[in-house]
């Protein structure tokens, strides 16, 4: 059974008073489709009539409200999900919380509610316009009901003002996939002007991706599992340049990440993406409630957490685990059309590979696992240097130079020298600022001293003190790229050490800089591209995991 519907005294109200939250129809989609949720709802479906404003209606399954409670659900602050105690408003454990939400559907058009809890005879209606509420009783299957009609009529001015219908209907579109990808375990469904835009069957946080993005972007996640962190972040191929398939959700509410949570996603791939692009990811936080306040924006999309670093810390540690899990091989470019390839279920490291032969004197063409892998040779070599001056740069002491170097810096690097010194000083690496535009250079990481690199030292000193924001990250990829290997180096020696370097690595998947470094071919798609039906055209390889 709900429980009681209760006003809230004032000193408690104006705690939690948001002001205006109801300012277009996608906020009242988004108040009634979190009362559905707080309800227990397995089953929601969202209408819309002209963009919402001339119907929103959302129904659910959940345990619908008492009769005896009723009376009060279109009353400002009146809320059976916060206890009338000042203590409560720290411990929030409902997506709403203010008893606003159909008081200011009410203000803003005309509310109807037809709501039956399961145990009870009879349903009640409610209609509310302004601070003129009626109630009676109907009868209705268990569950509710709220339909908002003609929002803003009465409000020209605030009508006027409104995005178009289209306009409005794909943000709400976009709003309900949200709550799609962070509540996959229901029923959904949003149907707009007559048209089914959006339908989910209960899955896991893969088939919300499915329902939301596509099939082609579900065949390309990852399950992310680890402590109070859920969810799924795509493969490192799977990327765009905006972080705007980047979500979130804490304790069920979809929110607006704070950056240090996309940044946490971000360097939990570390090497894996390129500068500049964003995985997609669908990632659901568990915090106590104490340790989160949701009541810091009318739309409650942003909370405040008290430990942010902490929250970030394990998104990273729980994105890196994920990545760790799975073999991150590019698919080579199929043939032909060919039935998309799953990963391998046996492939947590690098597997066994046999050098058959060299092409162009670069790529490195191998078999194992039943298929053809192609590894390029510069890439695979990077990686394997980067790994090696990694390891390197932890155990060497820094050393001395005889005799400390002038370096001209920009007024960038000078702030960033600043801000970074204490880091760089950790790593080996002690640049002074000196004044006039000079810093001077006194130790450099002894791993990095004797490489044969022109211009070592600038190179050094521009890539700690440039625009990325991981300086060892940028150092230690810029150096490994001048010795490693380039095209035409290539024999069949230095092809077997680059292959035995690379399968030691701890991540032998990309280079430095997020370029792959193995693609992998399947038997079965060469079969058919050669359009043999003989006896080998089975599964195999990377074509033998189900789907």
């Amino acid at each position: 059974m709900a429980p009681a519907i209760h006003v809230l005294p004032a000193h408690v109200a104006r705690l939690i008073a948001a002001g205006e939250v109801v300012s277009r129809p996608l906020d009242v989609v988004r108040e009634l489709v979190e009362n559905a949720l707080d309800a227990g709802a397995t089953r929601i479906e969202v209408e819309l009539a002209g963009g919402g404003l001339k119907l929103v209606q959302v129904r659910d399954n959940g345990c619908g409200i008492p009769a005896d409670s009723v009376q009060l659900a279109a009353v400002r602050h009146a809320t059976s999900k916060l206890q009338p105690d000042i203590r409560a408003v720290d411990h929030v454990t409902t997506l709403g919380f203010r008893g606003e939400a159909l008081w200011a559907a009410a203000q803003a058009g005309e509310l109807g509610l037809v709501t039956r809890p399961a145990a009870q005879v009879g349903a009640s209606e409610v209609l509310a316009h302004g601070e003129h509420i009626t109630v009676s009783r109907t009868s209705a299957p268990a569950g509710t009901t709220v339909q908002v009609r003609h929002l803003f009529a009465g409000l020209p001015a605030r009508l006027r003002t409104q995005a178009s219908p289209n306009t409005e209907a794909r943000e709400i579109t976009t709003l309900v996939g949200r709550y799609v990808l962070h509540h996959p375990g229901l029923h959904w469904k949003l149907t707009v002007d007559g048209e089914a835009r959006l339908t989910h069957a209960p899955a896991d946080h893969r088939g919300a991706v499915a329902s939301v993005y596509g099939a082609l972007s579900a065949n390309r996640v990852l399950n992310v599992h680890q402590g109070s962190v859920r969810g799924v972040v795509s493969r490192p191929e799977l990327t765009r340049a905006r972080r705007d398939r980047m979500h979130f959700s804490v304790n069920g509410r979809p929110i607006q990440a704070p950056p240090e949570l996309e940044k946490a996603v971000i360097e939990g791939f570390a090497e894996l993406l390129p500068v500049g692009v964003a995985p997609l990811c669908v990632l659901d936080l568990s915090v106590a409630p104490e340790d989160h306040n949701p009541n810091v924006h009318p739309a409650k999309q942003v909370v405040a957490l008290a430990d942010l670093p902490g929250v970030s810390a394990r998104v990273r540690e729980a994105v890196a685990a994920a990545l760790a899990e799975h073999p991150l091989a590019r698919l080579a470019p199929a043939l032909i059309a060919a039935p998309e390839p799953g990963a391998p279920v046996n492939a947590r490291n690098f597997p066994e590979l046999t050098l058959v032969g060299i092409y162009q004197e670069l790529y490195l063409l191998a078999q194992g696992e039943g298929d053809l892998w192609v590894i390029d040779a510069h890439a695979a070599h990077e990686r394997a240097l980067y790994e090696q001056f990694t390891r390197e740069l932890e155990a060497a002491p820094a050393l001395e130079l005889p005799q400390p170097e002038l370096l001209h810096l920009t007024p960038e690097q000078t702030a960033r020298l600043h801000e970074r010194g204490e880091e760089l000083r950790r790593w080996g690496l002690t640049l002074e600022d000196f004044g006039a535009g000079l810093a001077r250079l006194r130790t450099l990481p002894a791993t990095l001293a004797a490489l044969p690199v022109p211009r070592l030292h600038e190179q050094i000193v521009e890539a700690a003190l440039g625009e990325h924001p991981d300086p060892r990250r940028e150092v230690l990829g810029r150096l490994a790229c001048a010795p490693a290997l380039k095209a035409g180096m290539l024999d069949h020696g230095r092809a077997e050490h680059v292959l035995s370097a690379l399968s030691a690595c701890e991540q032998p998947w990309a280079c430095p800089h997020g370029r792959p470094t193995t693609l992998r071919l399947s038997e079965r798609e060469l079969a058919h591209a050669f359009g043999r039906r003989n006896v080998r055209d089975v599964a195999r390889g990377r074509d033998e995991v189900k789907r």
